[in-house]
């Protein structure tokens, strides 16, 4: 490859510390691969023997040598407790040397002074679905994550509303394959717009529907750097970009292009590092999603590739009790609705049943929804 397309596919920054220059995903994964030696990013064990034999080559060091910067180095070496005890990480040396130890005997002794010292369970599990998944693999090696495979780190934003957008941080991030269709990661992104309902169910609020409206409006596309990525894997799927490049035609953005979801793998891509590009579904609803990061994939990650599109962590949703018995979590929300204190305005079923229909079942007549 010429020194030119080496550099336009590395990426660099295009602004500090936001976002980089666009580069091809595939060609970027090509070049590590054809600088780094195949056992630096090997899935296989190495023998210690065998790195042994590496590290005095490289340092120049007798096998003597070796043996002694393998006991000074050794763990043993580190432990500040007499060797017939067992260790208790939460005991500090009452005189500690080193820096580590002399910060954690001060947290600890800050602790110590205050009157309450709990630790939220969220807080606590934060990182929980990410540790689920590491070092797994698969029974079938069919299954598996492929040596010098590519991770793409997406993170998915709540969806934009316009009249009262707050949510800017990511609710969902996702591991990727390089070799995946792009329709699996638009399977693998969650929004409560997709398990709407419509229609008329009040009189039979207990009745199942028939679909929710991922079932019934399967239409989505990407938009990466000038291009409409559209999902037509269905009859019923429609290009909804059509509308958006047309309209530029019109005026003066430059043509877009367009290409199917289902036939492009993230390998074919050109995208940015840190940008934020669009996910719409639903018809209008859109969400910014963002590429956080790329890498080649290591032994210690989840190598099972059933597994991805992998969830890795999911924004914790704080839930909204009743607004009349401020007791139980909500289920309904009414508009208009002439008995509710606001509106519009929520309810756990056992308040909306008691406001809204008679001892025999049947409806009073209000106008409600059902979320």
């Amino acid at each position: 490859m010429a020194e030119g397309g080496m550099i336009e596919n590395v990426p660099v920054y295009e602004n500090t510390d936001v976002n980089t220059k666009p580069f091809h995903v595939g060609a970027f994964r090509k070049l590590w691969l054809d600088v780094l030696r195949p056992e630096l990013y090997s899935f296989t064990e190495t023998d210690p023997a065998v790195e042994d034999v590496g590290l005095m080559e490289e340092m120049g060091i007798p096998p003597e040598t070796l043996e002694d910067l393998k006991t000074i180095c050794s763990i043993d070496s580190l432990q500040s407790h007499p060797g017939e005890e067992a260790p208790d990480p939460d005991v500090v040396p009452p005189d500690p040397k080193l820096a580590t130890l002399k910060l954690r005997k001060k947290k600890q002794d800050y602790k110590k002074t205050l009157i309450r010292e709990s630790i939220g369970r969220h807080d606590m599990y934060a990182n929980e679905m990410e540790m689920l998944a590491v070092g797994r693999k698969s029974e079938d090696p069919m299954n598996s994550v492929q040596e010098g495979e590519i991770i793409l780190t997406f993170n998915i934003v709540y969806p934009v509303l316009f009249e009262r957008f707050k949510y800017v941080r990511a609710y969902q991030t996702l591991h990727v394959l390089g070799s995946q269709k792009l329709t699996e990661l638009r399977d693998a992104i969650f929004c409560v717009s997709d398990l709407q309902v419509f229609g008329e169910f009040s009189n039979t609020p207990d009745m199942v529907p028939l679909f929710i409206s991922k079932d019934h409006y399967k239409s989505a596309f990407f938009f990466f750097e000038g291009t409409f990525f559209n999902d037509m894997r269905f009859p019923e799927c429609r290009d909804i970009s059509r509308t958006t490049r047309e309209w530029t035609k019109k005026t003066d953005f430059p043509d877009f292009a367009s290409a199917k979801m289902e036939d492009t793998t993230f390998y074919d891509l050109k995208m940015k590092v840190g940008y934020p590009y669009l996910y719409c579904h639903q018809g209008d609803c859109e969400h910014v999603v963002i590429l956080t990061d790329i890498r080649l994939a290591h032994k210690d990650d989840c190598l099972d590739a059933k597994l991805y599109p992998l969830l890795t962590h999911k924004h914790r949703v704080v839930t909204r009790k009743c607004c009349v018995c401020h007791l139980y979590i909500s289920r309904w929300i009414t508009t208009n609705d002439a008995l509710a204190p606001m509106d519009p305005c929520l309810f756990c079923d056992q308040c909306f049943r008691k406001f809204h229909y008679d001892e025999d079942g049947n409806k009073i007549e209000l106008i409600m929804r059902k979320t």
